[in-house]
């Protein structure tokens, strides 16, 4: 059945509802960053090969080498940049973290010219330059007390994050696969597979002890903030202009910074707050700018 408009919008937001709190849930999963990282890649692959099945769609064959090559790719970037921002909500605040992962777009920006070749403009430099000053009001820099090693680590790795999910994002524009759902599919099970290795070399499996509680919530990250977030996001693309994408994707960092401060009791400094209206704001007016000259 097509999804309304309306029904386009309830999904995406809740796709982006649904991404904001996960580093809340991860604050109360005590395993590995890289093995919650592997139970998500499986865990929601299976639950999107599951709906695209229910849906009644076909999962085709023979995409091409190449771009199936680009597609594990970008789902072994996928992988590591879940452990990478697992690390950092571990090590600073769910806000710190989640506004240094979003600092994304602007990697992208800059590295649009060195790979595809595209025009560096004026604005893009522009909003690119306010969210690295954004940056620095998170980072804590201009806070009168001294930045701790753990908060340094932290948005350390939320910084990695960043670069990681900016490789997949530049992997995915090189990739000519149509159904997104299929490409989905495969970055997923290669973000699980990549990390096996990875794993067996550093996991000590016996040590691993859960409580019915923190298993819930391994399953709610794999099934809900993976293959249920995927699902909706993907299944509301076609009914929604891509102005109203880039602005609605803005509630996944907007809900995690207040979820963080209701639920945990992570209160952003002045500079903090600054910090996320400059990123949040230059990352959205340069994304609007890209996708009205691409319309």
């Amino acid at each position: 059945m097509k999804n309304t408009k309306t029904q386009s919008y309830i999904m995406f937001i809740s796709s982006m509802l649904i991404y904001g709190t996960i580093g809340i849930f991860r604050r109360y999963i005590p395993v590995s960053s890289a093995l919650l990282a592997f139970i998500r890649g499986l865990m929601g692959a299976t639950i999107l090969f599951c709906f695209v099945k229910l849906q009644g769609k076909k999962i085709r064959h023979g995409i091409g080498k190449k771009n199936l090559l680009l597609l594990a790719l970008s789902g072994a970037a996928m992988g590591f940049n879940w452990i990478f921002l697992f690390e950092a909500y571990n090590y600073t605040t769910v806000a710190t973290a989640t506004l240094c992962y979003y600092m994304e777009p602007t990697i992208v920006v800059f590295l649009a010219p060195l790979i595809f070749k595209e025009k560096l403009t004026t604005k893009k430099i522009i909003c690119a330059l306010i969210s690295l000053l954004g940056m620095i009001f998170v980072s804590g820099i201009l806070n009168s007390h001294k930045l701790q090693p753990q908060e340094l680590k932290g948005i350390a790795f939320g910084l990695g994050a960043a670069v990681l999910y900016s490789t997949v994002v530049v992997l995915n524009k090189l990739v000519q696969v149509e159904d997104a759902y299929e490409k989905t599919i495969i970055q997923l099970l290669s973000s699980a597979l990549v990390l096996i290795p990875y794993l067996l070399l550093t996991q000590n499996f016996s040590s691993i002890k859960l409580s019915l509680v923190s298993i819930i919530m391994i399953v709610i990250v794999g099934v809900f903030h993976t293959g249920i977030a995927y699902a909706l996001y993907f299944g509301s693309l076609k009914e929604l202009s891509s102005q109203s994408i880039a602005v609605l994707s803005y509630i996944d960092p907007v809900s995690a910074l207040i979820l963080s401060a209701i639920i945990l009791h992570e209160n952003l400094t002045l500079y903090g707050i600054i910090g996320a209206v400059l990123i949040i704001g230059a990352a959205l007016c340069s994304e609007l700018k890209l996708k009205k000259n691409q319309e």
